[in-house]
């Protein structure tokens, strides 16, 4: 966790520190883009990577419910359908 001084603002060590965090959960940037990234291009990537990430969640939301809706719910495995869903 980083670092913050008593004032509560975060250093710029501690900046630093979080975007090269998010540089490697990031999969678009690989090991040699990534050292030469700016910071604004990080946060930009990692604000495209949550987008896409909550498109994929809306998508597999919207399957569930139309798999429950069309399914008997008081026989159904949960758990099965779920794995179901995501290996499609």
């Amino acid at each position: 966790m980083p670092r913050r001084r008593s004032s509560g603002a975060l250093t710029e060590d501690d900046i630093n520190e979080l975007i090269f965090k998010l540089q490697a959960l990031l999969p678009q940037l690989n090991q040699r883009q990534a050292s030469r990234a700016s910071a604004s291009r990080v946060l930009k990537e990692t604000c495209r990577y949550i987008r896409k990430l909550r498109t994929e969640v809306d998508g597999l939301s919207e399957r569930l419910s139309q798999l429950l809706d069309s399914m008997d719910i008081s026989n159904i495995d949960i758990e099965s359908l779920v794995i179901s869903i995501l290996q499609q």
